[in-house]
C-alpha cells in the first residue's frame, strides 16, 4: 500500500506562495515530470533493481539542492525511501526494508496511521528493530493522538481581528464569472445544499489537481480555468479551493478557502491542505467542501459537518461518514480511514483563512497588504507574536497573519 510519487508530490504545495526555484530544483521537477511514474512502475513489479536506478539518479539531482530547498523536498524523498522498504518487505529481504524504513524517517517520514494500515510490512512487523523505530515515529507521526491533545481552545481570547468580509455578487466580476461560466444552469434549482454540491462536484470534474506546477500568477477563477485548459494542466489545492470560492460568492453564498495546517513541531512538514468552509443559510452553519477530493462529511444521520464539527468528532471518536464518490481525480477512492483519520488528522492541528474573500483574492499586487486568521489549538509551541509581518520586495506587498485561540470568533459568518 504504498503513496504513488506523482499523487503524493500534488499534495505538497498547498501554501499561499511558491518560493523561487534554483535551476537544481528544476532540474529534479523535470526528473519527476519525466520518470516519476517509473518508481510506480517498479514498485507495481517489486523491480528493486529499476527502481534503485531511479533512486540513484534522483539522489544526484537531489545532493545539488541548495539546502533550503533540500529542506523543502524531504517529504519527497522519504516517501521514495518508504515505497523502497515496502517493495524490499514483500520480497522478504528485511533488512533492506529496516534500512531503508530508517531512511525513510530520516528524510522525514512521519506517517504513523499509515504504517499500521501498510499490509506492504507485515513480513517486518515482528522484528525488534522495525518495533523500535515504529515505537518512535508515533511520538511525532500518530496524527490523530497529536490532534486529540490539541482539544482546547480559549472561548475568551478578545485580541483585534480584522473583519471577515465577503465580496457581493453584484461586484461586476462575479458577475462576469457567472455568466461565463453558466453558474446558474451548473448550480441548478435546487435548495442552496444541492447548488453547494453541484459546484463542488462540477470544479472537481472541470479542473485537475496537480501540485507539481503550483498555480497561475493571475490567481482568479477565470484566468485559472483558462490558462488550464490552454496548457493541458491542473491546479494545486489552494487553486482549486480559490476557483471554488470565487463560483460560490458569484452565487451569493458566503464561502472561504481554509488552510488546514500540521502541528510540524519537528519543521519537516511542508505539506498542508486547502479545503472551502462554505455557509448554507438554509442549515445555518458551515460546511466541509473539498475541490481535490470531492469530498464532504456526514454525521451517523446523514447531516452534512463543517470544519470545526468534524475536527471535534475526530478529537472525541464520534461518527463520521464521508460521502461514497469522494476522490482523486476521479483515479482513486478515498476512504475515510485514509482522508479522515489519517490525512486530514494531520492537518486539522491548526486552520488559517484570508479575512476578505474576494474575487483575485491572492493575486499579487503592487503594494497591497494581504490579511488571514490562524487559529491555534493552547497547546502549540508558538503562540506568539500575536500578529506576524512579512514585507515582500517583489511588488512591495504585506502579508499579516493574525493569531487566536477563539474558535468562536474564527467561524463566525
Amino acid at each position: 500500500m504504498k503513496k504513488h510519487l506523482t499523487f503524493l508530490f500534488a499534495l505538497l504545495i498547498g501554501t499561499q506562495q511558491l518560493c523561487a526555484q534554483s535551476t537544481s530544483s528544476q532540474q529534479l521537477d523535470e526528473f519527476i515530470k519525466q520518470k516519476g511514474d517509473g518508481f510506480n512502475i517498479a514498485y507495481d513489479k517489486k523491480d528493486e533493481k529499476t527502481y534503485n536506478s531511479l533512486l540513484s539518479e534522483y539522489l544526484v539531482l537531489h545532493e545539488n539542492l541548495p539546502a533550503d530547498e533540500k529542506k523543502e523536498r524531504t517529504y519527497e524523498l522519504s516517501n521514495i525511501y518508504y515505497n523502497l522498504t515496502c517493495i524490499y518487505s514483500l520480497l522478504g529481504n528485511k533488512s533492506s526494508a529496516i534500512n531503508c524504513f530508517k531512511k525513510s524517517m530520516d528524510a522525514g517520514y512521519n506517517n504513523y496511521g499509515h504504517v499500521q494500515l501498510d499490509t506492504d510490512l507485515d513480513n517486518i512487523r515482528k522484528e525488534e528493530e522495525f518495533i523500535a523505530l515504529n515505537k518512535k515515529l508515533k511520538t511525532t507521526g500518530d496524527y490523530l493522538d497529536i490532534l486529540k491533545k490539541a482539544n482546547k481552545y480559549n472561548l475568551s481570547d478578545n485580541r483585534p481581528l480584522p473583519v471577515f468580509s465577503y465580496q457581493s455578487s453584484d461586484d461586476p466580476k462575479l458577475s462576469a464569472l457567472r455568466k461565463g461560466f453558466n453558474l446558474d444552469s451548473i448550480a441548478g434549482q435546487g435548495n442552496d445544499v444541492l447548488k453547494i454540491l453541484n459546484l463542488l462536484h462540477w470544479v472537481h470534474d472541470l479542473v485537475p489537481h496537480d501540485g507539481i506546477n503550483g498555480n497561475p500568477e493571475v490567481k482568479n477563477a477565470i484566468s485559472m480555468v483558462e490558462v488550464c485548459k490552454k496548457d493541458g494542466r491542473g491546479l494545486n489545492c489552494r487553486g482549486l479551493a480559490l476557483v471554488l470560492n470565487e463560483c460560490y460568492l458569484a452565487m451569493g453564498i458566503k464561502s472561504r478557502i481554509v488552510t488546514c495546517l500540521p502541528k510540524d513541531s519537528l519543521k519537516i512538514d511542508q505539506d498542508c491542505h486547502v479545503i472551502n468552509s462554505v455557509y448554507s443559510e438554509s442549515l445555518k452553519k458551515w460546511l466541509w467542501i473539498d475541490p481535490t477530493f470531492d469530498a464532504y462529511v456526514m454525521n451517523e444521520k446523514g447531516e452534512m459537518l463543517s470544519i470545526e464539527e468534524v475536527r471535534e468528532r475526530l478529537i472525541t471518536d464520534k461518527t463520521l461518514i464521508l460521502n461514497p464518490d469522494a476522490n482523486w481525480n476521479n483515479q482513486q477512492a478515498q476512504t475515510k480511514e485514509h482522508y479522515l483519520e489519517n490525512y486530514m488528522a494531520k492537518n486539522l492541528y491548526m486552520l488559517e483563512c484570508p479575512t476578505s474573500s474576494e474575487y483575485n483574492m491572492e493575486t499579487n499586487a503592487e503594494g497591497k497588504t494581504y490579511n488571514y486568521i490562524r487559529l491555534l489549538p493552547l497547546n502549540y509551541h508558538e503562540q506568539k507574536p500575536d500578529i506576524e509581518e512579512e514585507k515582500r520586495t517583489q511588488k512591495n506587498t504585506t502579508w499579516n497573519t493574525y493569531k487566536t485561540n477563539n474558535p468562536k470568533v474564527f467561524w463566525e459568518h
